[in-house]
């Protein structure tokens, strides 16, 4: 992982620890880096979210781009997703989402995508980085006839749009979906994609003003689509995040239908159809302990990864299996896309809603979701708390009690000093006991950090 960028790119608040200057300096890199110094003229597709700042960012990056010699074709606002699409279909040299997905607006990011619409390598990261932090030698300007151009480029979302319509099997007619936009990307697709698939469409949050992305809205804050599917009678909803990358679903009752329970329907219809590919589903290892029960029990085998739907579709690139994704949403269909896509995500939904002709609800009755509890330590030293052997001992200890009725976690956070402690059990009582039993272990032996 980089000084910068971490697993989904370089995110921080804007104008603080994420500035225009870092924006610009990564087009500048980018620009020269993708026209080999100048042999060529390279072409670099962007996007954004719905943010107050990510215009700032995207203007940015547009002059360090083409001040390096390069062309920058702009979808303007658009999803993670097509950005991804765009980027492979149309052979561009690289892409660049400005976005922070789920978080608040005041904070934003900046995704690298390369020309096969995946997450950029480390490799190119690391000398992206460099750059910023001055270790790289000063670029030259491109001047008169080798400036690069700026292209409104809305030709590609609008491929983006039939290319997820080419997705869909069957029509969508008689079915009532809800959507809730999050205020975010998917504002100006999402709604033209269901109408056009033949649903009766009922959309909420899909008013984006620059400060009011994700706020009470989203695959984040799902209660408003629960409220609203029920009030009004519809058959199921879909909720997405800031640029669209997740998607998590509400049944016909109002019940939310996770990452977990989304790759457990889609993985169940795919094993009945005799299309699951290595019969395997690949999750992370913050997957529902209830998921791994439901596949235990239906014959399906499952890949736990690291948390980061980058290492998802590494494993299953690696191993050639079709489908894998993160609880909070982010579901990759490998035969179809590069990334999670919450557009495709519900699609896919909708699918076997169709194929099987069942409600949500009936779908997902064979996932049942394991009662979990996660603690937050703050501690002194995260390597020091991993190492100790005294710890380890008392983690073991509760993986035994609970035996293969539960699981424990004892994971480091990536970006802070917090050692995260989570158990899932069959009841509230036992997650509550076991967590603490390790979390007050942890303080006990004076690894808290004092405030």
């Amino acid at each position: 992982m980089g000084k910068y960028f971490g697993t989904d790119g370089f995110r921080g608040k804007a104008g603080v620890n994420l500035t225009v200057e870092h924006a610009y300096k990564i087009g500048r890199f980018l620009g020269w880096y993708y026209s080999d110094n100048g042999k060529k003229k390279a072409q670099i597709v962007i996007g954004k979210d719905t943010r107050l700042s990510s215009y700032m960012f995207e203007y940015s990056l547009v002059s360090g781009i083409t001040a390096s010699g390069a062309d920058a074709y702009l979808l303007h606002v658009t999803t993670t997703p097509s950005v991804a699409f765009v980027t492979q279909s149309e052979d561009f040299d690289c892409g660049i989402m400005v976005s922070a997905s789920h978080n608040p607006y005041y904070d934003n990011g900046i995704k690298l995508i390369n020309s096969q619409g995946e997450k950029m390598d480390e490799e190119t990261i690391l000398k992206v980085e460099e750059y910023i932090d001055g270790k790289i030698p000063e670029i030259p300007f491109a001047s008169m006839d080798n400036i690069g151009v700026t292209v409104d480029f809305f030709a590609g979302r609008n491929r983006y749009i039939a290319y997820l319509l080419a997705q869909a099997r069957k029509s969508f007619k008689n079915y009532k979906v809800g959507l809730d936009c999050a205020n975010g990307s998917a504002y100006n697709i999402a709604k033209i994609v269901f109408d056009a698939l033949g649903a009766k469409t009922y959309v909420i949050n899909n008013h984006p003003n620059g400060t009011n992305i994700n706020t009470n809205a989203g695959s984040t804050h799902i209660e408003g689509l629960q409220k609203f599917v029920v009030e009004n009678g519809l058959d199921v909803g879909f909720a997405f995040d800031g640029d669209a990358d997740r998607c998590l679903a509400v049944d016909e009752n109002g019940e939310v239908v996770t990452g977990d329970a989304i790759m457990y329907l889609y993985g169940m219809y795919q094993k009945e159809r005799g299309h699951l590919t290595n019969n395997t589903v690949v999750t992370t290892i913050m997957s529902n302990f209830g998921l791994y029960k439901a596949f235990d029990a239906a014959g399906i085998n499952y890949e736990k990864t690291d948390v980061g739907d980058k290492y998802v579709y590494e494993n299953m690139v690696k191993n050639g299996h079709i489908i894998g994704g993160e609880d909070s949403g982010h579901i990759i269909f490998s035969k179809y896309a590069t990334t999670g896509d919450g557009l495709l995500t519900a699609i896919k939904v909708m699918e076997v809603m169709l194929a099987s002709k069942v409600s949500l609800s009936e779908l997902t009755k064979g996932f049942v979701k394991y009662p979990q509890l996660l603690v937050n330590v703050r501690v002194t030293s995260k390597e020091e708390v991993n190492n100790d052997a005294e710890v380890q001992a008392e983690v073991k200890k509760v993986a035994e009690a609970l035996g293969d009725s539960g699981r424990i976690l004892v994971r480091q956070s990536g970006t802070e000093p917090v050692i995260r402690v989570m158990v899932e059990a069959a009841t509230d009582e036992e997650c509550h006991k076991y967590v603490y039993q390790v979390v007050d272990f942890i303080k006990a032996k004076g690894y808290e950090a004092k405030a």
